[in-house]
């Protein structure tokens, strides 16, 4: 890939993504195989103004040796150094940005037990440092190819040959070709307008239905709204939290979700695939799940917190979308989320609250507002998909046919 157009994807994730205030500093997760596009973020980071950028390394194999050979007990706590950041985070809040560049099976053969039981742990300390920083800072998810990736994503090819395509299946998805900023400014402006057109239905529920199984009723907050694109936090800075995007979404009603959720697209939680599943929900909960691969770490998932096993999103993205025209299973929830319409289960969005920032965090979950330690994104969306919505009358308007958009 050429480095002009790189440079435009790096400059693009610096000023759309994170939008830095000058002197802000930036907390950038990346793996170890990306130095080199790393530099490029870096030092955009510094010419937006950044104050200092610090590096957080991550390693799928070294992470997954920790796994294999760490006691339970070493495994389940955050080392100082990490409480420390955390709380670095919580009196500074620095815009925070992920390359995600995991190979999306690299830690399959773990203890799924072990697994939960130390994620959980460690979930449930960061929870607390979470919530001081949260809708109070700009934060980002972008996309580097990895070779394992890559590999996975196009088996046919070289390492180095798929690598390249991934490359160019990931600039051409974040609309990164071209004058990148602009293509995001439209972007963001035609997400926001239709936003606003499912706003001004007042609808109290969405029914789902698709003959593959799919068969959902789920019930949304009178005070919820749909969101999608860029987004402001509470000092008014506008950012885009996911590069690419192409969803408009809700926070539906905890408790308020019956019938049948089925899969259509791989999801790889944590290192592991999870692949042809469903979930029955009653009163909001998952009550019982099927899959043909990874049904251990989906009911794992599913049992990790309490508010594990409700649903904390509703997403909608048409069938005629640039990332499911490519034809590409990305094997990775920030691309093929975007490609299909989803469900997330765990926590919910307080920015999908009309005027969340005058209610407490306890006001809002008494809304509806589902809490937990996880939010995991699971794709539903089908060419076939009809989506109803109920509006405050009882009268039930189109909103999906065919999988598109029929408002």
């Amino acid at each position: 890939m050429d480095n002009a157009s790189l440079r435009e994807y790096a400059r693009l994730i610096v000023k759309k993504g994170l939008n830095l205030d000058k002197g802000q500093d930036v907390v950038l997760t990346a793996g170890l195989e990306e130095l080199d596009f790393v530099r490029m973020v870096v030092k955009e980071c510094y010419l937006a103004g950044a104050g200092k950028v610090v590096m957080n390394w991550t390693d799928m194999e070294l992470a997954k040796m920790a796994q294999d050979f760490q006691s339970e007990e070493n495994l389940s706590k955050l080392m100082p150094w990490e409480t420390a950041r955390w709380q670095w985070m919580t009196e500074d809040f620095p815009a925070r940005l992920w390359l995600d560049s995991d190979d999306p099976d690299g830690m399959n053969g773990v203890d799924q037990d072990k697994y939960a039981r130390t994620l959980g742990a460690k979930l449930k300390v960061i929870k607390t440092y979470r919530d001081k920083i949260e809708n109070k800072h700009q934060w980002c998810i972008a996309a580097v190819p990895g070779k394992a990736w890559a590999r996975m994503v196009f088996p046919e090819l070289s390492e180095a040959d798929a690598v390249a395509k991934l490359w160019d299946a990931i600039l051409t998805a974040s609309r990164a070709r071209g004058n990148a900023v602009e293509n995001w400014n439209l972007h963001n402006s035609t997400v926001h307008a239709l936003s606003e057109k499912l706003n001004a239905l007042k609808l109290t529920a969405l029914k789902y239905k698709s003959a593959n199984g799919t068969d959902l009723t789920v019930g949304l907050m009178a005070e919820g709204i749909f969101a999608g694109g860029s987004e402001k936090d509470l000092n008014g800075r506008e950012f885009n939290p996911n590069i690419p995007s192409e969803e408009i979404f809700t926070t539906p009603m905890r408790g308020k979700a019956d019938g049948w959720a089925v899969s259509t697209k791989p999801l790889s939680y944590q290192g592991t695939l999870i692949e042809d599943f469903a979930i029955r929900f009653e009163n909001g909960k998952a009550v019982e799940v099927k899959a043909a691969r990874g049904i251990e770490a989906l009911e794992k998932m599913i049992a990790m917190d309490e508010g594990a096993p409700y649903l904390g999103e509703c997403a909608l993205i048409a069938e005629d979308s640039p990332i499911n025209n490519c034809g590409i299973l990305f094997y990775n929830t920030l691309f093929d989320e975007n490609a299909s319409c989803h469900l997330a289960l765990g926590r919910g969005f307080d920015i999908c609250v009309r005027d969340f920032e005058k209610y407490s965090q306890e006001e809002l979950h008494a809304m509806g507002v589902n809490e937990s330690a996880i939010h995991v994104d699971f794709m539903i969306g089908a060419a076939d998909m009809s989506i109803s919505g109920i509006d405050s009358e009882g009268r039930e308007i189109a909103i999906f046919r065919n999988g598109n958009w029929a408002i």
